[in-house]
């Protein structure tokens, strides 16, 4: 089951990627683990987001992840 994180929780996770310069999508993009496990205070749930922010920025659905919506078709 995909777990669903409130906007709060991606907000501080985005402040914790500022803090260390991550400020555009192109360096969010190339952290990998070992860069990611570096962040200070950084929790397993904060890496899963950081994933997901990853994830969305590459299907370009970025806005859509931030809001809790989804860009899919609804299947009737």
């Amino acid at each position: 089951m995909k777990e669903t994180f409130t906007l709060q929780q991606k907000t501080k996770v985005l402040h914790k990627l500022f803090r260390v310069n991550c400020k555009t999508e192109k360096e969010l993009q190339a952290l990998d683990m070992e860069s990611i496990l570096k962040i200070p205070n950084i929790s397993l749930q904060d890496m899963v987001v950081i994933i997901e922010l990853q994830k969305a920025i590459k299907a370009n659905k970025l806005f859509s992840y931030l809001g809790g919506g989804s860009d899919e078709q609804q299947s009737e």
